[in-house]
């Protein structure tokens, strides 16, 4: 029996726009269907839930946000805006508001099939073994002990510093926002400022690196400026 091809929800008013995008998914393996305008995008997402959302912002009855938030709300099927807004603050507006990728107009259907198949594999959860741990290169982490190895030794870190690290190592590839950590960390009631993140992030990879000898955990945590941070996705085992 062959593998079920996951389900795209394309929404994007510009009817070329939409064909070729359409025609390029269902070549490269997924059942599309498609939407122009929010109400019908969101008759689709009750009525089927797609494993997966490419979202333009700009529709002729509304803002694409609302099919975001509508996801949001009951489920954590991933969603990648598609838009014309190319300014910094769009994104992290979106990012902020639960989109787990964001792509600018135009863009090529290489790069689009790519970042499919990342938050794909990423929404599948990360990479652990039987008893629970999740690795990536020489880091483990593991929750029941609630423990973090670095190359076998243990790496002492404060609760924040943990969480941070478990938060980031569950999204492998995956933009977090300072925003998302904030709440996840602190609390959806702290009103302070993010820069609290990057003190506690810059602890973190200080700490990694001193337990780490073969400076494999060099560049585990990349920060995107202005926005927050990812991990690298874990090397696939020789």
């Amino acid at each position: 029996m062959s593998a079920r091809r996951p389900s795209v929800l394309l929404v994007e008013d510009d009817d070329p726009t939409r064909t070729e995008l359409a025609r390029n998914l269902r070549l490269n393996g997924y059942d599309v269907m498609e939407a122009a305008m929010v109400e019908t995008a969101l008759q689709h997402w009750e009525q089927r839930r797609p494993d997966l959302i490419v979202l333009d912002l700009g529709l002729p009855d509304g803002d694409g946000m609302s099919v975001l938030f509508a996801a949001r709300k009951e489920a954590t099927t991933p969603v990648v805006i598609l838009s014309a807004r190319g300014e910094e603050r769009a994104k992290v507006v979106a990012l902020n508001r639960g989109a787990d990728d964001y792509l600018t107009k135009p863009v090529g259907t290489a790069e689009l099939n790519a970042r499919l198949r990342a938050v794909l594999r990423r929404a599948a959860g990360p990479a652990a073994d039987a008893q629970g741990i999740v690795r990536n290169g020489s880091v483990e982490l593991d929750p029941m002990a609630h423990v973090v190895r670095v190359a076998g030794r243990v790496v002492d870190l404060t609760p924040r510093e943990y969480q941070i690290l478990a938060l980031l190592l569950s999204h492998p590839g995956h933009l977090v926002t300072r925003g998302r950590i904030l709440r996840a960390v602190w609390g959806e009631a702290y009103q302070g400022d993010d820069h609290l993140v990057h003190v506690h992030v810059s602890k973190l990879r200080q700490k990694l690196g001193e337990a780490d000898a073969s400076g494999d955990t060099r560049g585990l945590i990349v920060t995107e400026p202005g926005v927050g941070y990812r991990v690298r996705e874990a090397r696939p085992e020789s």
